[in-house]
Formats: structure tokens, sequence, C-alpha cells
């Protein structure tokens, strides 16, 4: 995740962090999911720090801060424990954040010379860069142009791993919508993967 985007209330989106962060570690199938492990926030204490920095809810900043990771738990986390290396609140937390560190983002744009603008991006570019970077293509996803705009909104970069946690190419599954996927719905618009003839806007804030 990355900003706030005019779609939002005003009461949502207080201080939004200027660097891009994380929206959740989600496994592909979902089959086995236990849906009684109800998320305790004392299991990530250790965590709290990198939590609050890394993985703020940019959405609801002003309600309980606990609630959107207490979601990402109960609706993915509780799936990803069939994986031994994500099977405890501690794990999946921790080891979302270790992943956030190793694909550092940030610092890949940065060097790449994509940096938030007041000039266009195009989508094709933003991707070679992305590919030539990890070595594997990431989904990207973005807010359509509004009435009357016609550029796009980058706002979500989705990496994909294998279950030994390396990174992979993301290709659609069968039958998989983009909105499954985003869970993350921003007033009437949705994330939907990025087109690749519209010309892509990368602000540093939109509020």
């Amino acid at each position: 995740l990355y900003f706030c985007f005019p779609q939002m209330s005003a009461n949502d989106c207080q201080d939004p962090p200027e660097y891009w962060t994380i929206h959740g570690l989600w496994p592909d199938k979902t089959e086995e999911c236990n849906r009684t492990w109800h998320f305790n926030v004392t299991e990530i204490k250790d965590l709290m720090s990198d939590m609050r920095h890394y993985w703020p809810d940019v959405l609801h900043s002003s309600l309980n801060r606990t609630q959107f990771w207490k979601h990402e738990w109960e609706k993915h986390g509780t799936c990803a424990a069939t994986l031994q290396v994500l099977n405890s609140q501690k794990k999946y937390f921790g080891k979302a954040l270790e992943l956030y560190q190793h694909v550092d983002l940030n610092s890949c744009l940065l060097k790449a010379g994509i940096k938030p603008s007041s000039s266009y991006y195009q989508m094709t570019a933003i991707k070679e860069a992305l590919t030539r970077f990890y070595g594997v293509t990431p989904k990207i996803q973005c807010l359509p142009p509004e009435e009357g705009e016609k550029a796009q909104t980058i706002g979500q970069i989705e990496f994909c791993f294998t279950k030994e946690l390396q990174l992979r190419n993301c290709t659609a599954l069968k039958g998989e919508s983009d909105a499954m996927q985003t869970d993350l719905k921003l007033g009437s618009a949705e994330l939907s993967v990025c087109s690749d003839t519209l010309p892509t806007y990368y602000p540093s804030q939109v509020q």
C-alpha cells in the first residue's frame, strides 16, 4: 500500500507515510484456514515498533490501530499457517516484515529513478525497471482515472513468492479476480491491475 486517495473520508489517513508499507501476506489457496484462531496482539508485542512503522493502517488511522492486523491475521494468516515457517502469529507477522525488508521496494524504485512526480510515467517502464531489479515480474495495481482525467494512479505493488518464500513471477491464477486479491476498496473505486497503455501518476501523497 502506499498513500491516501481523494476517495477516502476526511477522518481517514491522517499523516500518511511517504514510503511503501505492507498490506499483507496472502496465500493463493485458502482451503485450510482456521477461522477460530483469533488475533492476540500480545503475541506480536516484540514486533510492535516495526509493525507500527512498516505495516500501519493507512485507511483507518484514527481507529484502533490493531484492527488492520487482526483482519489480515484472521483472513490470511490463519490460512498461511499451514506452512511451518508461518504457523504462529509471531512467525506470520515477523516473516512478512522480513520479506518487506528483503524486497526493499522503496530503495529499488529510487535506484531505478522512479520517484513521486507531478509528471507521468509509462507503466511499461516501471514494470521493466522492477523486473530488471528483481528478476521477476510483480503485479502492479492502480486506481483507474477519475472522470475527466487521463492517468491511472499507482496504488499497490504485489510481489509473489513460492511456498519456500522465494520470489517468483506473479501470474493470474485461473478464475482469480483482481478485486478478490486486492481486498481494498477506496470509496467507490477499486484497485485493479494497471493498464500498460495509460499514463501513470505516482504522487508523493494524495489527500
